[in-house]
Parts: C-alpha cells; sequence; structure tokens
C-alpha cells in the first residue's frame, strides 16, 4: 500500500513538473526564434489579408438589407480594420509565444529555414487555397458522412422495430 502511494506521489510530482515546464515562460531567445518564424512564415500578413474577408461575411448579418445599415458598415469597417492592424504585433507576439512553447530553439530555427526557401515560399503561396479547397471538400465530406449514417442508423432502428421519422 505505502508503494502504491509513493508511486502515485511521484507520477503526481512528475506530471505537475511536466505540466509546469509547458506553461513556463518561454526564453527570451526562444521567443526571438519564434518572432523570426512567425515573419517568416507570413502569419501576419495572412491574418491582416482574412480579416477583411471574414468581416464581409458578416455583412448580411448586420445590415440586414438596410440600406442605412449598409452606409454605416461601410464607414465603420475602415476604422475597425486599421484598429486591428494596429494590434498585428501583439497577434505576432502571441503566436510566437505558442511557437516557442512548443518547439526548441533548434526546431524553430529549422522551420523558419524551410520557409525562406522556394519550397516553403510556394507551401506559403499556396497554402490559403490548399486550406480552402481542404475545408470545403472536409465540409462535403462530413454532409455525405452525416447523411450515411443516418440512412443506417434508422435502417438498424428499423429492424429493431422501431419507426424513425425525419
Amino acid at each position: 500500500m505505502r508503494l502504491m502511494i509513493a508511486v502515485f506521489a511521484l507520477a503526481m510530482t512528475l506530471f505537475a513538473g511536466q505540466a509546469a515546464a509547458q506553461t513556463s515562460q518561454p526564453s527570451p531567445e526562444a521567443l526571438a526564434a519564434a518572432r523570426d518564424l512567425v515573419v517568416a512564415s507570413h502569419a501576419a500578413d495572412r491574418i491582416r489579408t482574412f480579416i477583411p474577408l471574414m468581416v464581409q461575411q458578416l455583412r448580411p448579418a448586420i445590415v440586414q438589407g438596410r440600406a442605412d445599415a449598409e452606409k454605416a458598415f461601410d464607414v465603420i469597417v475602415p476604422i475597425l480594420l486599421e484598429s486591428f492592424n494596429g494590434r498585428l504585433q501583439e497577434f505576432t507576439d502571441l503566436i510566437a509565444g505558442i511557437y516557442a512553447r512548443n518547439f526548441t530553439i533548434a526546431e524553430l530555427s529549422d522551420i523558419t529555414a524551410f520557409y525562406k526557401t522556394p519550397t516553403g515560399q510556394k507551401l506559403l503561396e499556396k497554402l490559403p487555397a490548399v486550406l480552402q479547397e481542404s475545408m470545403t471538400s472536409g465540409q462535403q465530406f462530413a454532409q455525405s458522412l452525416a447523411a450515411d449514417m443516418q440512412q443506417r442508423i434508422v435502417e438498424e432502428m428499423k429492424k429493431r422495430g422501431y419507426e424513425v421519422k425525419l
């Protein structure tokens, strides 16, 4: 019994130490390497491009076909986008912290070096289209899977004597 308690205590100590290490602040060197990666990967540029698209997708729900609301929306959005652009360094620091907590300085340097290669640059160039196509394909697959699952569940429920109405 004492041995089990000792093993449990040791395991909890190791787990707590591991959790503390994962949440500890990265070194300034790690943060600098991570910032280099964020810059090399053009993360801020991608978010700068993405935000206006996201805002435009909100437009119909906000203006609800009202011409006066559309005019107000058109005035407000550029002001908000400019305000957001002022916060890009905050975004860069946030993402750099995440990278620095998950990769070593050497790994960050390797990833940054990759992004600076022609292949890395092509990946960055093509990634938005690949992600969009992947998301669309994933949604289509999920819808197909859900329809198939629904049909099969209904069939199995009928076999067991349950009537299912959809």
